[in-house]
């Protein structure tokens, strides 16, 4: 059941993606995912560079609307943190071990913060988490919005370069090339974090004490 189901959607990718206006869809996909972190933009991203090896679309188009929608969608979500700063910021003014929380949050942002959102960008509720702390920590706007195109475009990149390579190697099976460069962006995000685990086993992550602390201040706000 699961495997037809799985048929059923890369059909329908491969059918859609192919029309002159799925570079749109990439574009809402990739912005909504930045705030709504279960939308698979990835998975779209990928889709248009299979279609682009085919043949059916333009590369360059498919990465320019997934960096441009993770770039806009990555700064609604700095803009959701900054509009609810005012509201924590008076919760944590009433006891010191609050304040102390978003202060250690900020400054490991500002400490790790540029190589942290390109890292976040490739984990999906982590991402969202950061770049709404940002917002949250008052981060200034220039900074946030000159890491976070760096790292839309290389996320982007990466996944339609991958769809590309697969799709002109398979230009007669699109749905094949899909599964096939799905399949090795998930080994390699997996294989990523292996290493970073094996890496920073018995220390605690940047990345892991930026977003506890925040979701510790979300969650008691």
């Amino acid at each position: 059941m699961v495997a037809n189901i799985l048929t059923d959607l890369t059909d329908w990718i491969d059918e859609i993606a192919s029309y002159w206006w799925f570079p749109l869809i990439v574009f809402v996909i990739a912005l909504l995912d930045s705030v709504i972190p279960i939308v698979p933009s990835e998975t779209t991203v990928i889709a248009g560079g299979v279609a682009a090896g085919a043949g059916n679309q333009n590369l360059a188009v498919i990465i320019l609307a997934g960096a441009a929608g993770a770039f806009i969608g990555d700064n609604i979500a700095y803009s959701i943190g900054h509009r609810f700063k005012p509201r924590v910021t008076r919760w944590a003014a009433r006891k010191p071990a609050r304040t102390a929380k978003l202060v250690s949050a900020a400054d490991q942002i500002k400490r790790r913060g540029g190589p942290l959102l390109i890292t976040a960008r490739f984990i999906p509720g982590g991402r969202t988490v950061l770049t709404v702390s940002c917002g949250l920590t008052a981060q200034p706007r220039r900074w946030f919005a000159f890491w976070i195109a760096i790292a839309a475009v290389i996320w982007s990149g990466y996944a339609a370069c991958l769809g590309f390579a697969f799709g002109h190697a398979f230009e007669d099976n699109s749905t094949l090339a899909f599964l096939l460069a799905f399949g090795v962006a998930l080994s390699i995000t997996a294989l990523i974090e292996l290493v970073r685990w094996a890496r920073d086993r018995g220390r605690p992550e940047p990345e892991a004490t930026v977003v506890e602390t925040i979701d510790d201040v979300i969650e008691t706000t």
